[in-house]
Formats: structure tokens, C-alpha cells, sequence
């Protein structure tokens, strides 16, 4: 019996964690082979961002040939510029590159290898914040707006006022009546 407590607690346990810490994975481009100079304009990574809704939490994930070229983390003045020389963060490990947007606004891209980013392989994110993630529609592109939008007040009734987003109220509440009912056996 106690042996079924506790894999009913840590079931119950790892739904919680795995509930609350949800994040996407996304493939940088949509394909394997995306991180390269484009085509053409059109063929940008920027158009395949605009057309995606980043969230804190996520995960890109950049597959590219390490021993060529390399990912570089950089700040707009860098991105604008083509600047390798001050990376943010620098990946050179090809198929395993993940990065983990940690928070909201933009994150920026490029290549690390001679000559790429000024022929367009670049990338920008723009990652929403927790308290935007009730919209369906991504927002129309923007890439520097002069003042951030600010935020629509709280949508509060009084039925919902405990409730947390996606779920975790509810999960929290049956851990707690299930950690209760198998404690009073």
C-alpha cells in the first residue's frame, strides 16, 4: 500500500512540474537545414519568425553544420551591424543548439561564419510575456517600435481569483486532495 501512495505522489508530483514548466520546442526555420544564407528576401528567417508567436519558455532549436558556420547571440546594435566580435553567447555545437527564450522582448541572431549575416543570415525573435499569452492572433511585425504598447488590465472575476494560468490551480488542488486522501488510510 505504501508503495502505491507513493507512486500515485510522484505521478501526481511530475504532472505538476511537467504542467508548470511548459515550453515549445521550435525548429529554427521550420526545417533542418534552415540556418543558411537565404535565397532571397523572402526567403529570410525573419519572414518565418514574423509568422510565429514566441513565449518565455521556449526553446529554439538551431540545426546547422558545426565545423561551418556557428550560431551568435548578439545585441540589435550587433545584429544591425554584422558585428562577430562581441557575441552575447556564442554556439558552435551544429545539430544541438538550443536556446531557451528566458524572457520577454527580442532576442537577436546571426551566423558566426565570414561573411553569412551580411548576406541575410540573421534572425530576430521577439518573445511575448507571460501576461500576453490569452492572444491567438501574433501581432503585425514590428521591428523597433518606439513605445511598448501598454499592458490591458487584469480581467478578474470573483470565481477566478485563485485560479492560476493553464491549469496549475487545478493540478495543485488535486496533488493536495490526493496527498490528503492517501495520508488518512
Amino acid at each position: 500500500m505504501a508503495f502505491l501512495r507513493t507512486l500515485v505522489w510522484f505521478s501526481a508530483l511530475a504532472f505538476v512540474l511537467f504542467r508548470v514548466g511548459e515550453g515549445k520546442d521550435i525548429l529554427v526555420g521550420g526545417s533542418e537545414d534552415a540556418w543558411k544564407i537565404p535565397k532571397n528576401a523572402s526567403d529570410s528567417l525573419n519572414q518565418w519568425a514574423r509568422k510565429h508567436r514566441f513565449k518565455v519558455g521556449d526553446f529554439l532549436n538551431f540545426k546547422y553544420n558545426g565545423k561551418a558556420d556557428s550560431v551568435l547571440q548578439v545585441t540589435e546594435k550587433n545584429y544591425e551591424s554584422c558585428n562577430t566580435s562581441k557575441p552575447i553567447k556564442e554556439y558552435k555545437n551544429g545539430n544541438n543548439t538550443t536556446v531557451k527564450l528566458n524572457k520577454s522582448g527580442p532576442f537577436y541572431f546571426i551566423s558566426g561564419a565570414d561573411g553569412h549575416c551580411q548576406k541575410g543570415q540573421k534572425l530576430e525573435v521577439t518573445v511575448i510575456s507571460e501576461k500576453h499569452r490569452h492572444h491567438d492572433n501574433p501581432p503585425a511585425f514590428s521591428p523597433k517600435p518606439a513605445i511598448a504598447p501598454a499592458p490591458e488590465p487584469a480581467k478578474t472575476s470573483p470565481n477566478k481569483a485563485l485560479a492560476y494560468k493553464d491549469g496549475t490551480f487545478l493540478a495543485l488542488t488535486s496533488l493536495l486532495g490526493l496527498a490528503f486522501a492517501f495520508t488518512s488510510v
